[in-house]
Parts: C-alpha cells; sequence; structure tokens
C-alpha cells in the first residue's frame, strides 16, 4: 500500500501545481475614457484670413504666431483686439512653418518635414540659429524645463531646450487605447493640451502617465458654412492674466478667448 499511497500524494501535488500554472491572471481592466468639456465664447477677434496657423502662443500682451506652406511659412508678432500683424519674418521658400514655443528671450520654430528648427531672437525677429532633428515637426510647447514636441502621432518627445537633443517620449492615451494625430501644443499649470488634427478636439494630457484628462469639443467654435470654407482647429494660446485660451484656425478670419466648460458646470 505505501508504493500507491506514494503515487496518489504526487500525482496530487502535480495536480495542484498544474492548476496554479494554469490559472490565468484575469486581465487589467482599461482606465475609463476622459470626460468631454465644452468650451465657452467670452470674445472674439479679427485673425488674419490668409494666415495657415500652424503654432501660437500668447506673452507680453502679444500673439506670437507660425504660419505654414512652402513660399509663405512665417513667424509673426500679432495685436490680440485687431489682428493687425506688428512684425513679421519669413522662413526659407523650402521651410514650411510648424509649431512655436518661448524659451526665455527666444522663440524656438518647428518645420514640417524639413527637420530644422528655426531660433528666433523674440526682441528683433531676427533668426539667431537653428537645431536640427529627424522626422515630422507638428507642434512645440516648453513646460519650463523642456521642450515638447508632436509628429501627429500618439507619441510626444521631450527635448533639451539649448541643444534639442531627445531626453525621452511619452505615449497618450484615452481609455487604454492611442491618441493620434497630436498637433499644435499648449502647457499650461502642469497640463499639456494638443489640438487633433481634423478633429475639432483639444485632448487635455497628465504628462506623467499620458492619459487624456478630458477631450474639449471646440465644434461649436464656427458656424457650419464658414467652417466648410476653412481648414482645421490649430491654434491654442493661454492669456495667464486672464486665464482664459485663445484659440483659432488655418485661415479662420477669428481668433476666440474661451473658458472651458466641465460637464457638470453645464448641467
Amino acid at each position: 500500500m505505501k508504493p500507491l499511497s506514494l503515487l496518489a500524494a504526487a500525482a496530487v501535488t502535480l495536480g495542484h501545481g498544474a492548476c496554479r500554472g494554469s490559472a490565468a491572471e484575469p486581465p487589467a481592466p482599461a482606465p475609463p475614457a476622459a470626460p468631454v468639456w465644452g468650451v465657452e465664447i467670452v470674445a472674439e477677434y479679427p485673425h488674419e484670413p490668409g494666415s495657415f496657423t500652424q503654432g501660437l502662443l500668447f506673452h507680453g500682451g502679444h500673439l506670437y504666431e507660425s504660419t505654414g506652406l512652402y513660399g509663405q511659412s512665417e513667424v509673426r508678432e500679432v495685436e490680440l483686439a485687431t489682428g493687425r500683424v506688428l512684425r513679421r519674418a519669413g522662413l526659407a521658400p523650402d521651410e514650411f512653418g510648424e509649431g512655436l514655443a518661448r524659451v526665455g528671450d527666444r522663440l524656438v520654430q518647428l518645420t514640417w518635414m524639413e527637420g530644422r528648427a528655426p531660433v528666433w531672437d523674440l526682441a528683433t525677429l531676427r533668426r539667431k540659429g537653428e537645431h536640427r532633428y529627424r522626422g515630422e515637426g507638428w507642434g512645440l510647447a516648453f513646460d519650463g524645463e523642456r521642450l515638447i514636441q508632436s509628429d501627429g502621432s500618439d507619441r510626444l518627445v521631450f527635448r533639451d531646450p539649448e541643444s534639442f537633443a531627445p531626453l525621452g517620449s511619452l505615449r497618450v492615451t484615452d481609455g487604454g487605447r492611442p491618441v493620434s494625430a497630436l498637433n499644435e501644443l499648449e502647457w499650461v499649470e502642469g497640463r499639456l493640451y494638443a489640438t487633433l488634427w481634423r478633429a475639432d478636439e483639444i485632448a487635455v494630457i497628465d504628462p506623467e502617465t499620458g492619459r487624456l484628462v478630458a477631450r474639449i469639443d471646440a465644434s461649436a467654435l464656427l458656424p457650419p458654412a464658414e467652417r466648410a470654407r476653412v481648414d482645421v482647429l490649430n491654434g491654442i494660446a493661454h492669456d495667464p492674466e486672464s486665464g482664459l485660451f485663445l484659440l483659432t484656425g488655418k485661415l479662420w478670419e477669428s481668433l476666440f478667448a474661451v473658458r472651458w466648460v466641465r460637464p457638470q458646470e453645464g448641467q
């Protein structure tokens, strides 16, 4: 009986081991999708309708704007109240302007496919150098320590503001799924805001996790007839004094000062 008892015990032991080894861990639940916020228009300002807006920022009471298209790309200083261009500087004919960020007394601008990031003197708008990088350039923002670059995918690249060397990257997700077409960027109080190409939406991104805090529906900024004859939402800036955000788009005739409307605020 002893050998049989040993065999039975061994079988029980092996059976328990097999059960433990084959038991699959339940998949972790996907994080919930981000809530949708709206926009409330506080003011509307003129915007040059020929401006193919690619980057936008607000500093010292004025807008600074990067425009695109080959042979037409510029960096500009613009008067907010009137939309009047106060100063402008052109890019080379083979450069297509994209995102724009301020680093101290400099403006750093991206180009779409040329791998060049022109550096401009803020006071004079004179070109004082450039950085080189690989891949496409879409949006650019500065968080006070690092530049953050988008390339139209779901990936953000962090860069050294002095050398433009890559420091790391971050994938952006919502409900566990990638959020692609990240475009123009703006950094405000620890959060990153990104327009989404062809979506009339703005993604509010947690820079630590890459997860969306919210999606902002900006589709009601323009009436349907006007929306049909212009290009995409592609300019976002922030006025720290008023707390308002400034939104416009490619070839838009208006620039809007807005505040976000969270779901509980609109009920």
